[in-house]
Formats: C-alpha cells, structure tokens, sequence
C-alpha cells in the first residue's frame, strides 16, 4: 500500500485544462490497476493531491439539473465566467479566484476502500482547518460539504464537494471559499439547495483578506494525519 501522496500546486489554472489534466492522471492509475491484475503483478499505484484556483466558473454534476444555473450563456459571457456538465457527483457549483480547490486523485485501495469514509474525512479535514481559526464548522444531514450555523435559519456553506470514483480511484474534490467573490453564487442555486446562504473564511473572519497559502498549509497537515498519508512536493 502507497501511501505517499504528490502535492502540486496548480496555481491560477483553466478549468477544463485541470479537468483534463486530472483525467489523464486518473486514467493513468486506472490503467496500472487493470495491468497489475491482468498480469498478477504488484505494481505501486501513485496518489496525488493538487491545489488549483480557478477564473470564474460554474460546473455541473452528473444528476445536477441545468435549471439551477439562473444566468444566460450571454450573461455567463458579461461577467467572464465558463460553465461545463462534468461527470463529478452533486449539483451545481462556482469556482472562482479566492477559492482553494483541492482534487485528491487517491487509488483507495492504498488507504481504505470506502467512499462515504473517504467523503467524511474531506469534511473532517476542512472542519479542523477552519477549527484553527475559531469557527465551529460542522456536516449538515445529508448534504455533501461542510456548513456553519446548521440546523439555524442562518446556516450557510463554506465548502462545497463532489467526487467521482472509479476501481477506488477518486477524482474532483473540494472548494473551500477563502476570499471568494460570492456574489457570484447569487447565479446559481448552490448545489441545488434552495434557502441556504454560502459564505467564505474572510467574510467569517471580518478581514479583507485571509492568506490562501497559510489555509492550504492547515488543510495538508489534517489530510496528512487524517488519511495516515505521506505527503511530497512535486516542486
């Protein structure tokens, strides 16, 4: 079992070029674990975790209902953003500049073969990262992601997640709003959740800004303890 995870860091990237990127990693381990078994051999699949910001974008998941995004493609176009349908679980979402989004491409065969496990130590890991900045973070029943104030009129979600899985291997993630934009998620109905409110760290936090690369390094720390990982720079 491999347990060491790559981390790379993105930077400002294109969705549907991360996308695809993502794909051809992710085919890549597929391709290995249908070799190793095909030929009995025992071949040590990689993991990978990458961070990435992305311009503005909304993307829609494969049970996701398009009725949900509530601008135009030309409203889309005045306000410099991109829509894609992909194949992730969950809703509709927006990805923007002030957003860290994580895409762990894990073969779960080295850690636990288990996606509801595998979705609530995601959650757990953003929990504890915002925990560090004094805010009780909590899972909201049953929905994917991690809100604050649930169960109150004023709940409101801080971290959106969608996976895909194949054999074991994930890919897709998470989107933790950091210094996001959120007027943006006034075009949309989030993740399809008609009333609830979406927030971000530096709106909680009554700062202008929160350092993006202070948050990544908490949530590498909990990932790492969480999944018992070894994590690499590919840098």
């Amino acid at each position: 079992m491999n347990k060491k995870v790559e981390v790379q860091n993105l930077g400002v990237k294109d969705y549907k070029d991360t996308w695809d990127y993502q794909e051809e990693l992710f085919k890549n381990t597929l391709d290995l674990k249908i070799r190793n078994r095909r030929e009995e051999l025992d071949l040590p699949t990689k993991n990978y975790l990458l961070f990435v910001e992305h311009p503005h974008v909304y993307t829609l998941g494969k049970s996701g209902d398009i009725e949900n995004l509530l601008i135009s493609e030309a409203e889309l176009e005045a306000k410099n953003a991109t829509y894609y349908k992909i194949n992730r679980g969950g809703d509709i979402t927006y990805h923007g500049p002030g957003q860290i989004v994580g895409y762990p491409i894990l073969d779960l065969d080295n850690f636990f073969t288990d996606i509801h496990k595998y979705l609530r130590l995601l959650e757990e890991m953003v929990i504890l990262t915002l925990a560090e900045y004094g805010l009780k973070a909590e899972r909201s029943p049953g929905e994917t992601g991690v809100w604050l104030d649930v169960g109150t009129p004023f709940a409101r979600k801080i971290c959106a997640m969608g996976v895909r899985a194949s054999r074991w291997v994930t890919m897709h993630g998470f989107a933790l709003n950091v210094n996001a934009d959120l007027g943006y998620f006034d075009n949309i109905i989030p993740c399809g959740i008609k009333g609830k409110a979406v927030t971000s760290l530096n709106v909680e936090l009554g700062k202008q800004e929160v350092a993006m690369e202070e948050v990544q390094q908490k949530l590498m720390r909990h990932f790492a303890d969480l999944f018992e990982a070894e994590l690499l720079s590919s840098e």
